[in-house]
């Protein structure tokens, strides 16, 4: 039987030994030693829960899987917009109103991007300098985060199709749209965020290099090994970053009340304005988060966050709340209730099964930008503490409400 082969041969000192691939073992063996590292930056409790230690497995997973996407498909001199942090890959407590997408671009070329602009509430690259993983980062932190580009901005024809090139300097005798590339770019992050995701429609967006040859050749095996070398340095930089938030908010009293969150450095959207805390609540319990509306907002919004800083799932539960998922009541203060159980109120942030984790909020080109106050109270005398007019939702009209928002999340463009 001429396909058998025995198990011998491929046993090391075998007569028909197999090579090792360079790059390969090292990938494992970072990899085999990333669960304990990252369990060791959690409480003891945390650690020692078989609940927990699975969801650290998730969230390795996920890291690695969205790098992995990175590592086969990134390239600077032939880019495309990947997907990033989302839904599926929840990692860094993605914006659930968000669809983020990334392509690498190397520095100093030249590119044009074009397509169709949308009608989000936002849709904005922002030019990442390098991140850990990257041959010219200079510290363990993401890269810098400059230069933004609202496509609403462009100038487009009747059709809402854009055309524009990036390049560290505008091109001699060049008089069409024009971004300048700061020279220490090496990815281009964007956000596509929507308020209504029923309604609102994402761009289509196409990049390209215009300063070499089109034609892509057979990646050199020193190209592929280094990419396979930096896979490992990615996901325990992506798993890594934020699992003990929760931990930290923790041990400096922000539990049941808010801060603000400073992630100028590390990424965050110019202009925008975070705050959080830890929710921490019995079955009987309920927070009531209320603001004063800002007269004008461009966009905000609420989420839920587990201990290890993932979103919570905001696909088949209201775990997320946007300005037009949630109205401020008549006397124009914002009230949004955080429970486990519904209690029939419209502004519900449902945990999902968590009795506690982070509240994260966010203020985008608002005119004021107000910290929340934050009051626990008796889930069943709720009704007490809010105002007379707070409209009541039925157990059929929540249904729905999920039903419609899972729908609408779903036809929005992901991949």
């Amino acid at each position: 039987m001429g396909y058998l082969i025995s198990s011998s041969c491929f046993a090391k000192g075998g007569a028909a030994e197999t090579e090792v691939i360079p790059g390969w073992d090292a990938l494992v063996q970072q990899l085999a030693a990333l669960p304990a590292a990252t369990l060791a930056k959690l409480p003891e409790d945390q650690r020692n829960d078989p609940q927990a230690q699975q969801e650290v497995a998730r969230l390795l997973l996920q890291s690695l899987t969205m790098s992995a996407l990175a590592t086969l498909g990134a390239d600077g001199d032939h880019p495309q917009f990947l997907p990033s942090i989302g839904e599926i890959l929840n990692v860094g407590q993605p914006n659930a109103d968000t669809i983020y997408k990334a392509a690498d671009i190397s520095p100093g070329g030249i590119y044009r991007l074009r397509g169709h602009k949308g009608s989000l509430n936002m849709s904005v690259i922002g030019q990442v300098g390098p991140s850990p993983a990257d041959p010219g980062s200079d510290g363990n932190h993401p890269g810098q985060t400059r230069n933004y580009l609202y496509l609403d901005s462009l100038p487009a024809d009747q059709e809402g199709r854009f055309d524009v090139l990036l390049s560290p300097e505008r091109p001699k005798g060049y008089k069409g749209d024009w971004w300048k590339l700061h020279p220490k770019t090496y990815r281009l992050m964007l956000r596509q965020v929507s308020s209504d995701w029923s309604q609102q429609v994402d761009p289509a967006i196409a990049i390209e290099r215009v300063d070499i040859p089109v034609r892509r050749l057979r990646p050199s095996a020193s190209e592929l090994e280094a990419r396979l070398r930096r896979l490992p340095k990615m996901t325990e930089f992506m798993a890594t970053m934020f699992v003990d938030q929760a931990s930290k908010l923790r041990q400096q009293g922000y539990v049941n009340k808010l801060r603000v969150l400073d992630v100028a450095a590390i990424g965050g959207l110019d202009g925008q304005f975070y705050y959080e805390g830890v929710y921490d609540l019995q079955d009987d319990e309920a927070l009531i988060i209320e603001a004063k509306q800002p007269a004008s907002c461009r966009y905000r919004s609420v989420i839920l966050v587990n201990e290890i800083y993932q979103t919570l799932d905001w696909y088949n539960n209201q775990s997320s709340l946007n300005e037009t998922q949630a109205k401020a009541d008549s006397d124009d203060v914002l009230r949004v209730v955080v429970a486990s159980q519904d209690p029939g109120v419209p502004n519900w942030l449902d945990t999902a099964g968590f009795s506690s984790g982070v509240v994260q909020g966010r203020w985008t080109a608002c005119d004021s930008q107000p910290i929340p106050n934050v009051k626990k109270v008796a889930l069943g005398e709720l009704r007490k503490y809010l105002p007379a007019d707070t409209a009541h939702v039925s157990n059929v009209l929540r249904e729905q409400i999920i039903r419609e928002r899972r729908a609408a999340y779903q036809l929005r463009r992901h991949w």
